[in-house]
């Protein structure tokens, strides 16, 4: 895998040629819009593969490597038909493999909704271990919304992907409530009772696991989460169903704020089978122009985790968007959400040239509307997703989560498949 920067002047025909691979398999690998208007500063993903080279005359496996970019030893692993390094002849086929070794393997959730595209889930499918189908709200009562999520369990089962039904505290209508948790959290009878909910619903409807996403817990209420998850996690583990819980981003054990307080990672992670870091939302919805995932947060916040939760446990939380803010910036003002292929079209269509951020690593590019007004864009593109998803080999975690997989991004899958193999559980 290589990841191409378009530079002024290039075209898929003059990046084609200097790789060594068809401008028509570029554009079909990155499912290129507008194949013939590259933008300055796009990223495209060049899927090498496995190819085979005719030796010309005087040619050695010292040039051949140089003009492939690859290593000798490389070669040769891939050639054990090759005894002698210094006696290849000319004419002699030779395998030259790609140059991205894979990392291992991991595994990989993501999130949708009953209303996802199908043709866009089973194009996602392959890279997927888990579906986690968003989302049944608690009531004060104990008792659960209702989701049409049938026709998404079978679809995912069918194609080897393990469902994962998602609970979360949101009021039905507004976000998450804090009251609703304390309701449930305070109150034995009622606990037992979203309990029984829950795993008459997982039975019922043919679930693999359970994922609580429970938010913005007042602090008083952190020990009565924790005594939640091991309830339910002691009624999980004998019916064969796993438990993941979503966490907070936190940076330190005692980090203030409604949103970390009562999410104790020491706890959930002796607890549960996996947890999601949610690892996203710098730059977010209301607030000011940032990279909604920037590298140099994310470690922040897997330096601590890790010194409180096994690290192969840890499924670190992947964005699948990003946003568009109108300058200059003003409090409590709305950006507009893009996706990442959408952020690329905006920048073709407004002839942005997009720049890369070397501290988040993160794309971005700024362009003004038709009645004048600046704006930028924070994005994601190949970049930004490999920086992230080598952090996973670094910190040596479970796998990675995307927030949402509503929107097919084919890059990001472009070089997931490129640096690991994706688990499966069915």
């Amino acid at each position: 895998m290589i990841i191409h920067v378009v530079k002024p002047g290039e075209s898929l025909y003059t990046i084609g040629r200097l790789y060594r691979v068809s401008p028509e398999k570029i554009a079909s690998d990155n499912e290129l819009v507008n194949p013939n208007q590259l933008v300055v500063g796009q990223t495209l993903v060049i899927k090498e593969g496995t190819r085979v080279h005719k030796v010309m005359p005087l040619e050695s496996l010292y040039s051949i490597a140089k003009q492939y970019k690859i290593s000798i030893d490389d070669i040769l692993s891939a050639n054990p038909n090759i005894t002698n390094p210094s006696m290849i002849q000319p004419g002699q086929f030779i395998i030259i493999p790609d140059r991205t070794k894979k990392l291992g393997s991991i595994y990989v959730n993501g999130y949708a909704f009953p209303s996802t595209n199908p043709d866009v889930l089973r194009k996602t499918f392959s890279y997927l271990t888990y579906l986690s189908i968003f989302s049944y709200e608690i009531k004060m009562d104990g008792t659960l919304s209702t989701i049409d999520d049938s026709e998404l369990i079978k679809l995912a089962r069918d194609n080897k992907v393990a469902p994962i039904m998602v609970v979360t505290n949101i009021e039905e209508g507004k976000g998450f409530n804090s009251d609703i948790a304390r309701s449930i959290l305070t109150n034995n009878a009622l606990s037992e009772k979203l309990i029984n909910n829950i795993i008459s619903t997982m039975k019922a409807k043919n679930y693999y696991g359970l994922n609580l996403d429970i938010e913005y817990i007042y602090p008083d209420d952190r020990v009565k989460y924790n005594e939640f998850i091991n309830k339910i996690k002691a009624r999980l583990t004998p019916l064969g169903y796993i438990l993941l819980t979503s966490l907070a981003p936190k940076t330190s054990k005692d980090q203030k704020g409604l949103l970390y307080e009562a999410h104790d990672y020491a706890a959930h992670g002796a607890a549960v089978d996996f947890v999601i870091l949610m690892t996203y939302e710098w730059g977010y919805t209301f607030g000011p122009p940032l990279a909604v995932a920037p590298v140099n947060e994310i470690r922040r916040v897997l330096d601590y985790a890790v010194t409180e939760i096994p690290s192969e446990k840890i499924l670190m939380g992947m964005p699948n968007y990003g946003y568009d803010w109108t300058l200059p910036y003003r409090p409590n003002t709305a950006a507009q959400t893009v996706s990442n292929t959408g952020a690329v079209e905006l920048a073709r269509r407004n002839r942005a040239a997009i720049q890369f951020d070397t501290k988040s690593k993160a794309p971005f590019f700024n362009y003004y509307d038709s009645q004048g007004k600046q704006h930028v864009v924070w994005f994601e593109d190949a970049r930004s997703i490999e920086a992230k998803l080598l952090l996973v080999d670094e910190y040596n975690l479970g796998g990675v989560s995307y927030w949402t997989i509503g929107r097919f991004f084919p890059q990001n899958w472009l070089v997931l498949t490129s640096l690991y193999d994706v688990k499966k559980v069915l």
